[in-house]
């Protein structure tokens, strides 16, 4: 009994330590030191906006193309490839690093222009990246640990994911005045200004067209100019291509800078998405490519990509590239796409026109001309912080803090009620 007794309370005893300890490993934990981390201002908008009840309730934060009737919108000539994809009964395998080759040169002509000399040259290293915010973070990194390089310059302002996409990167992310905000036009003589100032062989990011936030573009003239003076300074121009054809409904038009310069003789690299052009948001197709000096230069920096990509994410996914390249490879579905591209330009520029007179209708205090002088995704409003705020508490209209409206959301149902809004928290 007594044996039994103490045997019983032996166990119970090993049992209270064991269950000691593992608490105690239990309260141990390797995460506790995370903070947690500030909501992205796309997301948390988004988040806001489908919390809202309110059926008046308006989206023109988001950078995607809406329909008229506000929702989401898939070209027929993407459809159509699709049905030409499905119909080829193909695998899964991986592709290689630098992704479809096919769609690689044919993305690439898209921007450069089919007959530019860099092909026959030979002189142009590509791959396919995980769209534009793959592309960017792939040629950060190429430059700061193969090309030597300790910065980068971007336009103020820019696209906000630029900056921590190049200091993750391991670039000191520096500034160049672009756009002034008071006068809502290009401060273009500052900007000729920073670039002369502007150490020799730094880089230099410049928006192909439809420029993100401010939807202003410099004219050709401006961009001749700037051309020149990257030349003699010896900067290396970086294109960020996100908007081709959409922004002017002509895709050669948009890709006029970046043709300028190749003429021009720069070795510049150029990021492509095609997002926004395609409609093909979530299949993240994009392209990064260098222009080399020559092909035995060009063959070393592809090498380097390679050599960049394999550790990162080691190959692109196939099904976007493969929509991307049966348009590109088919006569008629390439013109199917320029005109139906064409037609998203055209129902985002006619509710420019529709949102300036709406909001000119009564309303002298402000001018409202550099709504229909910007192109592309955005209108950079000229909104305040605390305006844009009355906005989404009073009206329920949703936009970021910068005063950035995506005018895809902005249809003929709700383009009136807009105006009013925006007249009524700025008055």
């Amino acid at each position: 009994m007594i044996l039994g007794h103490l045997c019983r309370r032996s166990v119970a005893s090993a049992h209270c330590k064991k269950s000691s300890i593992l608490n105690s490993v239990k309260s141990f934990s390797h995460w506790s030191q995370y903070e947690m981390g500030p909501p992205d201002p796309i997301v948390g908008l988004n988040e806001a906006f489908a919390a809202d009840d309110s059926p008046l309730k308006v989206n023109v934060g988001v950078g995607a193309y809406r329909s008229d009737d506000g929702l989401p919108s898939v070209l027929p000539c993407v459809r159509q490839a699709e049905k030409l994809i499905m119909g080829q009964n193909l695998n899964h395998e991986y592709l290689g690093i630098v992704g479809d080759t096919q769609f690689v040169d044919l993305a690439l002509k898209f921007a450069y222009g089919k007959d530019s000399r860099i092909f026959a040259d030979n002189r142009v290293a590509g791959v396919q990246t995980l769209s534009g915010t793959g592309g960017l973070r792939v040629f950060g990194e190429l430059l700061a640990s193969k090309g030597g390089h300790k910065h980068i310059y971007v336009p103020n302002p820019t696209w906000g994911n630029h900056i921590p996409i190049f200091k993750n990167a391991g670039l000191e992310v520096r500034k160049y005045r672009y756009y002034d905000s008071a006068r809502s036009d290009l401060e273009f003589e500052n900007t000729i200004k920073d670039m002369e100032d502007m150490p020799e062989g730094s880089v230099v990011l410049l928006h192909a067209c439809a420029h993100n936030p401010t939807g202003m573009d410099p004219s050709p003239e401006q961009w001749a100019q700037i051309s020149k003076v990257m030349k003699e300074k010896k900067l290396l121009p970086f294109f960020d291509c996100a908007y081709q054809g959409f922004a002017s409904g002509n895709a050669p038009q948009d890709a006029h800078a970046i043709r300028m310069f190749v003429e021009d003789g720069h070795l510049l690299a150029t990021v492509q998405s095609f997002s926004k052009n395609f409609g093909l948001y979530g299949q993240r197709v994009g392209a990064l490519s260098v222009v080399a000096a020559n092909e035995a230069e060009a063959k070393k920096v592809l090498s380097q990509m390679k050599m960049t990509i394999r550790p990162m994410y080691s190959n692109p996914p196939k099904y976007g590239a493969q929509i991307v390249k049966t348009i590109l490879s088919d006569e008629r579905l390439t013109n199917d796409f320029i005109d139906q591209c064409k037609d998203m330009a055209d129902r985002i520029n006619a509710m420019r026109f529709s949102l300036r007179s709406a909001l000119e209708e009564g309303q002298q205090d402000r001018s409202w001309e550099h709504v229909t002088k910007q192109i592309g995704m955005f209108a950079y409003s000229g909104l305040t912080k605390e305006e844009v705020t009355l906005l989404r508490e009073k009206h329920h209209i949703y936009c970021t803090l910068d005063g950035r409206i995506s005018m895809a959301g902005v249809t003929s149902g709700n383009v009136d009620y807009m105006a009013n809004s925006i007249k009524d928290v700025i008055s």
